[in-house]
């Protein structure tokens, strides 16, 4: 089994919504996605995708999507993104998965060589800027749904090393310490950490590679030129 990731599909949720207006890489983006995803992953592969999935505001909207995406090969683990307006309940949501496809809500899968644990995250304060009361409010329980999650990755395989996905990324260029970091690097088992939402000239601040044990990988797809990116497994 080889692990890839991929974030940001931005699917159209049944309506018209081209993606191309933030500029012309992004025309026909799915497109362009799934061939690279059929020509890269098999069947026996994993693909992880941290989010904004789809612009679906309503779950019966989204279902489409999540279908097109389940038609592709490997399997599919899925986080929450902060557009994922369709995804308020994670009992209804999984109800309507495909086959081989798995939604991850502050808790943990396990897939043989690794454990993938994720969440949704959120900003973070840093030393030129401070959050808002609103941000700081959910960034606070965002922490702590990051506990909830490791958590579940540590109950489930105790000796196995531990794969992070968030939307939103925990470290970014410029920024060393972050309070998502530091509960990242509190956890011996954490070795990987698979991000994505940042987009266009905002991807200058994604940090990739390795920073206190731990391998930063950003995936949004217009970041990897819309082809699954290729994960290296933890090692315990």
């Amino acid at each position: 089994m080889r692990l890839f990731a991929i974030g940001d599909l931005h699917m159209s949720g049944g309506d018209d919504k081209p993606m191309d207006v933030f500029g012309p890489q992004w025309d026909r983006h799915f497109f362009h996605i799934s061939e690279n995803w059929k020509r890269c992953v098999t069947e026996e592969d994993t693909v992880l995708i941290p989010g904004d999935i789809s612009w679906a505001m309503q779950l019966e909207n989204a279902r489409a999507d999540l279908e097109t995406i389940g038609a592709l090969p490997g399997k599919k683990i899925l986080c929450k993104g902060n557009h994922e307006y369709w995804w308020n309940s994670i009992t209804r949501v999984r109800g309507v998965l495909p086959e081989g496809m798995t939604a991850l809500q502050h808790d943990a899968v396990d897939i043989g060589p690794c454990v993938v644990c994720g969440t949704r995250g959120w900003l973070f304060p840093t030393e030129k800027n401070a959050l808002s009361e609103t941000d700081e409010k959910i960034c606070s329980r965002e922490l702590q749904r990051l506990e909830m999650a490791l958590d579940a990755a540590e109950r489930i395989a105790p000796e196995k090393p531990i794969l992070v996905m968030t939307h939103y990324p925990p470290l970014i260029a410029g920024e060393r310490d972050t309070v998502f970091t530091r509960i990242l690097e509190r956890r011996e088992r954490v070795r990987v950490s698979v991000s994505g939402h940042l987009h266009g000239d905002a991807l200058r601040n994604a940090f990739e590679g390795e920073w206190h044990g731990i391998r930063y990988y950003p995936v949004s797809c217009d970041g990897i030129g819309f082809c699954p990116k290729e994960i290296t497994l933890p090692i315990s």
